[in-house]
């Protein structure tokens, strides 16, 4: 069982992460490397000449941007083994896995890293004003654990009492809200901000619906071997 988990979840994290990494250079980056040209003030927003919205970036990067993709792969070979280890449990109380199946554990998991603390906490560039960000780690964390068990409930529970206690999970960290900072300043522009924050939003439902099912899919294959050995 321990080398079907691992076996199926290296396979899942590296495919999904190399994927991942991809549609982040391609998407995500060149955001974040227009955000930084203002952080450093190489641009300057409102500063009595027009900015073009489209300014020279550096390109590809073979140090940087080779790290960027091995973390990448890494950070979602971490989070595959977490899943498929959920996968097993739910497969051992009657429940089929597949890579169909595997799509909605990935939008479970998008819901849970992402869209929940995104909801208050949204994504940032480099440059604007932030709480502390100790404050803004321990509220993520606890939000996080929140949506996950409210997305196993939601799955898993069965009943109305479960659904409600999910319902109650997902609404109380915002309820709560987040860490704010004492005031809203920075020089990036707020359009830079908000395109940032749908990109990592939708490459990040991309990326978890890939690792799903990708999950699903080697999790299943790896299910005759184990069972003829």
């Amino acid at each position: 069982m321990m080398n079907r988990i691992l076996t199926s979840a290296l396979f899942a994290g590296a495919a999904a992460g190399l994927l991942t990494a991809l549609l982040q250079l391609l998407f995500v980056q060149p955001v974040l490397l227009h955000a930084e040209l203002y952080e450093t003030g190489e641009l300057v927003h409102f500063g009595g000449a027009a900015v073009s919205a489209h300014p020279d970036l550096p390109g590809f990067d073979v140090m940087r941007d080779g790290l960027s993709i091995i973390f990448t792969m890494l950070t979602y070979t971490g989070y595959a083994l977490v899943m498929v280890a959920l996968m097993s449990l739910a497969e051992s109380k009657g429940h089929v896995v597949t890579a169909r199946a595997g799509i909605l554990w990935g939008l479970a998991g998008f819901v849970t890293f992402h869209l929940a603390p995104g909801l208050t906490l949204a994504p940032e560039v480099p440059g604007v004003a932030a709480a502390d960000v100790f404050d803004r780690q321990i509220w993520w964390t606890a939000t996080v654990a929140a949506a996950g068990i409210a997305m196993w409930l939601i799955a898993f529970g069965g009943n109305l009492v479960s659904y409600a206690i999910a319902v109650a999970l997902l609404l109380l960290p915002h309820l709560i809200g987040a860490p704010e900072p004492d005031s809203f300043t920075g020089p990036v522009p707020t359009e830079i901000g908000a395109l940032f924050a749908a990109r990592a939003l939708g490459v990040g439902m991309a990326a978890w619906a890939l690792l799903g099912t990708f999950a699903g899919y080697f999790w299943q294959s790896e299910a005759p071997r184990t069972a003829a050995a």
